[in-house]
């Protein structure tokens, strides 16, 4: 790919520093300067625009003020050139005025065919391809590998290279999209999923803003098997009236993106280390074609500390199968254990071929789909003996059984000359620095071939109603929900205390008397709701309620008083639904009553939702024993369950883009028994 260098001075550091990424990423291509004087730089000759360039390059980087960049811009149309890397700065990242300047970039792009990258943008390097635009750092040597970097940040675009080399992890793509005025993480995330060179995708994502492009990409990726590794920062809230509900309040939008990421199989992490490790771990694992991964070390201490953390980060360490534990017990010493983790012993200190007979034990157990070796790493010279008698031996032990060499580190430490010596050496290529990064990517690995076995293709069944009812009133949501097969506790809404004397008379129990007002969202708080009234007392209880909401609230619209049964015992679930500005509706399901605003026990996924996806959520609540019977309850059935809450999701899908939240609390679990109450929110 040629380039036109737009700005291209002697005495400019951006110059200079493109140029040495140029030589530093070898890129393959031609390289002309471009300024106003048309003078030569970097022993490049001189053009004083792009149209004087003899041959079409295939980018232009432009890096001159930024009221000049949108003349330079129409120059580069006028050139042929299909796209441009903006890195100059001055535009929306520095207030209104420098988002109109983007606004005008953004226009004379689309009008004129120019893919625009950036502004604000350190550019890209495709390390495979040798096509360089960027003033992106790198370290000498470039290590070449297969995992794909997209920052919105050029600095962390810096840091994650920075890392990655250190830790001798090679690199297929790099780039920092800056403003993405045109070209969005997104869209590079969709290009390298094609890329027959990026095996592992990485993100780092400040805010998405193209959502169907991610989402769109992530379905992709996961048909293909390729992993996409996003760390997001930052939040921002869904809306101010939504924010006022129940479930608005709690599907913040940082949940909302962990909801998405669930749905589509996209890896979260938190910082750039548990990034980069995951990324080199499964690049060199791949999917999991059985679920449980064994650790093989010679420390006990370590074996220890990789089971802690193994819990902790949902590392499957299955008991070795039957057959396994008879030849472990026939090739380890007498007293070791047949554990996993298996602590060999020091005894292979001392007898390095034990690696050859223990390992491909491991590797034929039937219950275990990756096979770790725990390592010690040199860091001096003094070091390297051991490592060089064990590590050949390891590593033939792997490649015997036509399997790629594992091995992990107890501590995070660079990739030092001495372990690089050794590690070429061996022919080992995967070293995962650091236990507990180690484990975070391993619990990584097996979430994500889970997923990849659930398959790839969402509900298409959900139709949105032709003509959505506008629903008047809490009683005619819980009627329209249970058209929708919603079960809806029993309810008349009466208007004065004889009417509230006939309606509790139509019920075999005591009576819930409680305020229908599209005013009050908390009811109880303000005396709106009374509980186990006797029959006989609903007409006095009637009137009360209505005189206590009248003195706290006058100004409430009063739509009447609900009587209903009184439910005892059972289990009080929160399911709420609430619309995300960006990735539309999200369900929320977890402890309800007032646990919910208490606990915050809640798991949210994306509509539409499956029972697999509802016995999930309710399986990752810290109360979801309660549901299994405890201390003489009635345990909830969850099939019935189950298809309640995906029900709930369904009528919601129905209402179309008028609603806004939807909550029902409690929805009352007493064991195939299950009835909701709402508040509707439009």
């Amino acid at each position: 790919m040629d380039v036109a260098l737009v700005g291209a001075s002697e005495r400019s550091a951006w110059s200079h520093m493109i140029m040495r990424r140029f030589r530093d990423f070898g890129h393959q291509g031609r390289v002309y300067a471009v300024n106003r004087e048309g003078k030569p730089a970097h022993g490049l000759p001189g053009y004083r625009s792009c149209c004087e360039i003899p041959e079409t390059p295939g980018t232009a980087i432009i890096f001159v003020p930024a009221q000049a960049v949108a003349g330079v811009l129409e120059e580069v149309a006028d050139a042929g050139i299909p796209s441009a890397v903006v890195l100059s700065s001055g535009f929306a990242e520095a207030g209104a005025e420098g988002q109109k300047l983007q606004d005008e970039l953004v226009e004379i792009a689309e009008r004129r065919g120019v893919t625009l990258f950036g502004p604000n943008s350190l550019g890209f390097a495709n390390i495979v391809g040798g096509a360089v635009a960027t003033a992106i750092g790198t370290r000498i040597p470039v290590l070449e590998g297969a995992i794909g970097v997209v920052s919105q940040s050029g600095a962390v675009a810096n840091e994650i290279g920075k890392f990655a080399h250190q830790q001798g992890i090679g690199l297929s793509f790099i780039c920092a999209t800056g403003n993405e005025a045109m070209v969005t993480p997104a869209d590079v995330i969709d290009y390298l999923v094609d890329d027959p060179a990026t095996r592992v995708i990485t993100a780092y994502i400040e805010a998405v803003s193209a959502t169907d492009c991610l989402a769109a990409a992530a379905r992709r990726a996961l048909a293909s098997a390729k992993p996409i590794i996003v760390l997001k920062v930052g939040s921002s809230s869904i809306s101010a009236d939504v924010a006022k509900a129940h479930t608005g309040a709690m599907v913040g939008d940082d949940r909302v993106f962990d909801a998405a990421c669930l749905k589509w199989g996209i890896i979260r992490v938190r910082s750039i280390e548990e990034m980069m490790v995951t990324a080199a771990l499964i690049e060199a694992a791949g999917p999991l074609e059985r679920q449980g991964i064994a650790l093989a070390s010679v420390s006990g201490g370590g074996c220890g500390m990789f089971a802690d953390l193994a819990e902790q980060h949902g590392v499957p360490i299955p008991a070795f199968a039957p057959q396994t534990c008879t030849k472990l017990a026939a090739a380890l010493p007498s007293f070791a254990s047949t554990l996993n983790p298996l602590d060999m012993t020091g005894v292979v200190l001392q007898a390095p071929s034990l690696w050859t007979k223990i390992l491909p034990i491991l590797f034929d157990d039937p219950g275990i789909g990756l096979v770790v070796t725990l390592i010690a790493m040199p860091g001096t010279e003094a070091e390297m003996p051991t490592c060089q008698t064990h590590w050949p031996v390891i590593a033939q032990a792997y490649s015997n059984a036509g399997k790629r060499p594992m091995l992990l580190s107890q501590v995070i430490q660079p990739m030092g000359r001495e372990a690089r010596e050794v590690a070429e050496a061996s022919g080992l290529r995967d070293i995962i620095f650091g236990m507990d990064f180690g484990t975070r990517a391993l619990g990584h690995l097996a979430s994500w071939s889970r997923r990849l076995g659930k398959g790839n293709v969402p509900r298409q069944d959900v139709q949105v109603l032709d003509i959505p009812p506008r629903l008047a009133g809490e009683r005619a949501a819980l009627d329209f929900l249970a058209s929708r097969g919603v079960p809806a506790i029993p309810g008349i809404v009466v208007q004065n205390a004889e009417e509230a004397l006939r309606a509790a008379d139509t019920f075999d129990s005591s009576v819930v008397l409680k305020i229908a007002s599209p005013d009050i969202a908390h009811k109880s708080e303000i005396g709106g709701v009374r509980l186990d009234v006797a029959p006989c007392d609903a007409g006095q209880v009637h009137d009360e309620i209505r005189r206590t909401v009248s003195r706290v609230l006058p100004g409430a619209r009063i739509e009447g008083i609900i009587a209903s049964p009184m439910r005892q015992g059972g289990i009080e679930l929160f399911v709420g639904v609430a619309r995300d500005p960006d990735w539309g509706l999200a369900i929320v399901v977890g402890l309800g009553g007032v646990w919910v605003e208490i606990l915050k026990d809640t798991a949210v996924r994306l509509l539409p939702v499956d029972k697999t996806d509802a016995c999930e959520m309710l399986s990752s609540l810290r109360g979801a024993a309660l549901l299994e019977g405890y201390r003489g309850t009635l345990p909830a059935d969850l099939d019935r369950l189950t298809e309640v809450i995906v029900s709930v999701g369904d009528a919601a899908l129905a209402l179309g883009p008028r609603l806004a939240a939807l909550e029902i609390n409690p929805l009352w679990v007493h064991g195939d028994t299950i009835e909701a109450l709402v508040v509707w929110r439009e």
